[in-house]
């Protein structure tokens, strides 16, 4: 069997180089970045205000105190993408704005709390505290410099970083292109939800699930039919699956029993498999091959097995394409809630619920049909086999649907 590293790694080697489309700001979180963004300017791109008051030399007011204002006269006002048309000399201000140019001359900004109008003229201002110089300015080039490095090639884009990027001016990126997934569910005892169940079927779910942890990672999904346990009609979903997509991610029907047809019907269609079986717990029976530049998933059919292995190996396999250079789950230290024991030989990522304060604990039935625990679970512990680990022992959790 497969370590996971190594099968990973090797579905990372098979993969194509991405390939680049520009496409506006607009629609860039999420995607992957396939060039380095540097700054056309400075931010601030002048020196400004950081608040409501009055623009001044520090020195005029460096005697200024509740009980003895100095009194300035207002040359002034400059409201917020104005530019300032007089410089201040002795003995005057400008009322200025947050984020108004500062004027010629200042070198500092009295808040406007600090201040009032005189009795008889509000273009003398009485300035009741002192600044220093450099106060309450914003500089320029203080946040950003022109031609300094934003983000680097191989970084998803997220909605935060869009707000730097459009603060600098910029209105398109290059971002790898995102791949076409065709998702399959095998198994004659599923049904479509919403019809009637028959007895002794279920309802199937994994392509619903699958795929939107799927879209979260930047592909672009289809869905189709439900595929019966028959190895001609298996080898005709593949066919026009892998026809119309870059990857196929299948659920169910690759493991070794009778009517386990993934395998031989991809062979059938001229696939080649590179391996499938791993060494972890759930997902031990998995399918990576690949067929005429198409690649094919083939996970188990249990819920936790299917869930597992797309988050470890077909998640990087889609952020791989598009560019990036980061394709592990984004991962934080966690303290166990409650002891947790692997009897098992296999190293086994358990279902876990982090809970507010920061303890982890386990969501419930670790079976790899049990999706009570799935739908309690917000990451996963990789725990080594024939292991033990103690309450307040501090662990390494696994997380998924983090964006930001």
């Amino acid at each position: 069997m497969l370590e996971l590293e190594q099968a990973v790694a090797q579905i990372l080697d098979a993969l194509p180089a991405p390939q680049p489309e520009v496409i506006p700001l607009t629609e860039a979180c999420g995607r992957v970045l396939l060039e380095t963004v540097l700054s056309p300017l400075d931010l601030p791109g002048f020196d400004n205000s950081a608040m409501d008051g009055y623009a001044v030399r520090a020195g005029d007011v460096a005697l200024a105190t509740p009980d003895s204002p100095v009194r300035l006269q207002m040359i002034e006002r400059l409201p917020a993408g104005s530019l300032p048309a007089q410089a201040l000399s002795a003995g005057t201000c400008s009322r200025i704005f947050t984020g108004s140019p500062l004027p010629p001359g200042a070198d500092a900004v009295v808040m406007q709390e600090d201040t009032t109008p005189a009795e008889r003229s509000n273009d003398i201002i009485l300035f009741r505290d002192a600044v220093a110089p450099g106060e309450n300015i914003r500089r320029q080039g203080e946040d950003i410099r022109s031609g300094s490095r934003l983000l680097d090639a191989g970084r998803g884009i997220s909605s935060s970083q869009l707000m730097l990027l459009g603060a600098v001016g910029l209105i398109s990126l290059k971002v790898g292109v995102r791949p076409t997934i065709g998702l399959l569910a095998t198994g004659s005892e599923l049904q479509e939800p919403g019809a009637e169940l028959r007895r002794g079927s279920i309802y199937e779910s994994n392509r619903l699930g699958l795929r939107e942890f799927l879209h979260s990672a930047g592909a672009i999904c289809r869905t189709y039919p439900i595929v019966p346990d028959d190895p001609e009609a298996t080898r005709r979903s593949l066919a026009v699956a892998l026809g119309e997509n870059d990857l196929v991610i299948s659920s169910g029907g690759v493991s070794v029993g009778e009517l386990d047809f993934v395998k031989s019907a991809f062979q059938a269609e001229g696939g080649q498999l590179e391996f499938w079986r791993l060494n972890i717990k759930p997902g031990r029976p998995f399918v990576f091959g690949r067929c005429r530049g198409k690649f094919l998933f083939g996970l188990p059919g249990n819920p936790l097995s299917a869930l597992v292995t797309c988050l470890l190996l077909v998640r990087p396999a889609i952020l791989r394409w598009q560019g990036a250079t980061a394709t592990e789950l984004p991962s934080h230290t966690g303290i166990l809630g409650a002891t947790i024991v692997n009897d098992g030989p296999r190293r086994h990522f358990m279902r876990i619920q982090v809970r507010p304060e920061g303890k982890v604990h386990l969501a419930g039935l670790q079976a790899s049909h049990g999706l009570g625990a799935l739908a309690d679970a917000n990451g996963l512990l990789d725990v080594p086999g024939e292991t033990t680990w103690e309450a307040g022992r501090a662990v390494r959790v696994l997380r998924w649907g983090l964006k930001d």
